[in-house]
């Protein structure tokens, strides 16, 4: 039982990475994904300092450009230092930490409350589906960052508080996407034969509408983590996001910001590439995981 049982899951696996190794680009973009993962999770054993210890930096490092070495002689920072004498490498790596999870936490929590009420929406129908799609039509009628500022402004700094915001912004895309594929799949016989059979609405939902809405659900997300990133990293840069003691990226970028007059480029240019890096390996892969599950879209 076993044997049959996964062999048809293997082969759809296998032709799943068949469809998606198609693309060089998408290739690329996953092995820079894969790279800035792995970064983000050995960050504190890969990392040359802790950039965040006080205890260990010195502020005659302050500023070093790319190559310099201590003034104790104790290590070369091959990307410079900031303003507090941090090495660069080991802030981006802690950074890419933040913004990866920021992102991807936020991301999840939106694409479940999302699907779930966007599934039921199509299934219930009535007054509950009109109401929840007039307050997804009123909420991506406003910009996402402006809705995320008001948010930001009322519960103040924190990564808690710029998830439950970026929540806020993305559960929408996700509860639309969510409708649309549930309204497809609830006209189809399979879950007529469901309702004939006596099934509770919650195993058809649960068991049948919400997985086979998963597939566009998980081509939005790709795209929603990478804007979910770069969001936080515009908050960050406009001192409404994380705190200076759990700093992303784009708090990194505007730590740097106030010396780029006077030509200390690397403090904030380097963390910008990495960011620049993390969203482009998202949307990449994100745009095969389109073409591959939605061929019709592929032109």
């Amino acid at each position: 039982m076993s044997v049959v049982a996964t062999a048809p899951a293997e082969s759809r696996l296998r032709r799943f990475w068949a469809q998606f190794a198609d693309s060089r680009l998408a290739l690329v973009g996953l092995a820079m994904l894969i790279g800035v993962v792995a970064i983000a999770l050995l960050a504190p054993f890969i990392s040359p300092q802790n950039p965040y210890d006080l205890g260990k930096l010195d502020l005659m490092d302050a500023r070093l450009p790319p190559g310099e070495t201590a003034a104790a002689g104790t290590m070369t920072y091959m990307l410079g230092t900031d303003g507090q004498g941090r090495d660069m490498v080991s802030a981006i790596f802690y950074g890419l930490r933040v913004s990866l999870y920021v992102g991807v936490v936020s991301g999840v929590i939106a694409m479940s409350l999302g699907a779930v009420l966007g599934v039921l929406a199509a299934y219930v129908g009535g007054r509950f589906e009109q109401v929840l799609m007039r307050i997804v039509d009123i909420q991506l009628g406003f910009p996402a960052i402006l809705v995320a500022l008001i948010l930001l402004a009322v519960l103040g700094k924190g990564v808690d508080k710029i998830i439950i915001a970026l929540v806020a912004v993305q559960w929408a895309y996700y509860a639309r996407t969510a409708r649309s594929a549930a309204l497809v799949e609830r006209s189809k016989e399979y879950i007529e034969a469901a309702r004939a059979l006596g099934l509770s609405s919650a195993r058809i939902v649960l068991r049948h509408l919400l997985p086979n809405a998963m597939p566009p659900l998980i081509v939005v997300g790709t795209v929603q983590v990478a804007h979910a990133i770069a969001l936080e990293a515009t908050l960050s840069f406009l001192g409404l996001g994380l705190p200076t003691t759990e700093p992303s990226l784009g708090l990194l970028i505007a730590n740097g910001y106030e010396y780029l007059m006077s030509g200390k480029y690397w403090i904030s240019v380097y963390p910008g590439v990495a960011l620049l890096i993390t969203i482009l390996s998202i949307n990449l892969v994100g745009d095969q995981l389109r073409d591959v599950l939605n061929p019709r879209l592929a032109k």
